[in-house]
C-alpha cells in the first residue's frame, strides 16, 4: 500500500493528571515516535502483514533521524521527498492521561513549507492495492490522488480538517473518512462527489453512505488506556481493507473498528503493533 502525507516528531508525556495552568508535573513515561495521519496509518498497514511504503518529507535535521529509526523498525518503507533539508521535522507535544488515555496535543503542521517538487509516483502507485492521502502536502497528494485515478487504484481520504487543497482533491478520491467535527465548505462530502464516504463520531457508531446504501456500524466497546493516534491507525485499517478487495463498506469499517480498539488499550505509540499482527487472517 502507498500512503502519502505528513511525518512529525512526537515527544509523548503520560501523566496522572493534566497540569493546571503554571503547574509542573512529572511524567510516567516518555516516549518519542514518528507520527502524523499518513505516518501512523502506514505503521497500522504493516502491522497488518502488508508491504507499506510511505511517502513524505523527513529531511536531514537531527530529529529526522529518531522518525526514521522508528519507522524503519516498524517495517515501513520511506520515500523521502526532500531528504537535504536541514529544518526541523514538525513537532508534536503531546500529553496522556493515565487513567482513562485521553490525551492533548500542541502540533504543527506542514501548512507553512514551502510548496513540494514531486516527481513521478505512478510507479509507487502502480504497485499498491489502494492509496492513502491526508491532504498535509497538498502538491504530494494531488500527483497520488491523479496518478492513482489514472491507474484505477482507490484513492482513501483522511480528511481531518478542512484544507483548501480539498476543492481539487475530492473530485479523485473514491473513499473519505472524516470525524462527525468535519465541515466541508457549501457542501458535505457526498454532495460533493465522494462515491463513499465514511463518518466517525467516538464511541458512537460508525456511519456511511453511498449512491446505492448507507447504514452504520457499532464501535468495539473497550477499556481505553491510550488514544493517542487511534484515529489514524483506524484510517489504516480502513485503507488495508480497501486494498485487500474486501466487498462491503461495512467490512472495512468493522476491521477499522476492531483494529483501532486493539490500539487503544495498549499504552504507547507503538505497543500495539505487535497485538494487531496476532489479529490472525480475519483482517488481512
Amino acid at each position: 500500500m502507498l500512503l502519502a502525507g505528513l511525518c512529525t516528531v512526537d515527544v509523548v508525556q503520560r501523566v496522572s493528571e493534566f497540569p493546571a495552568p503554571g503547574e509542573k508535573v512529572q511524567s510516567l513515561r516518555v516516549d518519542v515516535a514518528a507520527g502524523g495521519p499518513a505516518t501512523n496509518a502506514a505503521v497500522t498497514v504493516a502491522a497488518l502483514g502488508a508491504g507499506a511504503t510511505l511517502v513524505t518529507v523527513v529531511g536531514a535535521h537531527p530529529l529526522a533521524a529518531l522518525a526514521h529509526g522508528d519507522l524503519i523498525a516498524c517495517g515501513v518503507d520511506v520515500v523521502d521527498l526532500d531528504p537535504e533539508r536541514t529544518d526541523s521535522p514538525p513537532v508534536s507535544a503531546v500529553v496522556v492521561r493515565d487513567s482513562d488515555g485521553e490525551r492533548t496535543v500542541v502540533s504543527r503542521n506542514a501548512a507553512a513549507d514551502a510548496p513540494l517538487t514531486v516527481g513521478d509516483v505512478e510507479p509507487l502507485v502502480r504497485e499498491a492495492g489502494a492509496v492513502l492521502v491526508d491532504g498535509h502536502h497538498p502538491e504530494l497528494a494531488l500527483a497520488v490522488a491523479r496518478a492513482a485515478r489514472s491507474l484505477g487504484v482507490p484513492v482513501v481520504l483522511d480528511a481531518g480538517s478542512w484544507k483548501p487543497v480539498l476543492d481539487e482533491l475530492l473530485p479523485l478520491v473514491d473513499v473519505a473518512a472524516c470525524s462527525a467535527h468535519f465541515r466541508a465548505p457549501g457542501a458535505n462530502l457526498r454532495e460533493r462527489g465522494v462515491p463513499v464516504v465514511i463518518v466517525t463520531a467516538g464511541p458512537d457508531p460508525v456511519r456511511w453512505s453511498s449512491a446505492e446504501d448507507s447504514g452504520q456500524v457499532p464501535v468495539n466497546v473497550v477499556g481505553a488506556r491510550d488514544t493517542l493516534g487511534a484515529g489514524d491507525v483506524w484510517h489504516g485499517a480502513l485503507a488495508h481493507a480497501v486494498a485487500s478487495g474486501r466487498a462491503s463498506v461495512p467490512e472495512w469499517i468493522r476491521q477499522a473498528n476492531a483494529v483501532a480498539a486493539v490500539r487503544v488499550r495498549h499504552v504507547g505509540p507503538r505497543s500495539w503493533t505487535a497485538a494487531v499482527s496476532e489479529l490472525g487472517e480475519g483482517v488481512r
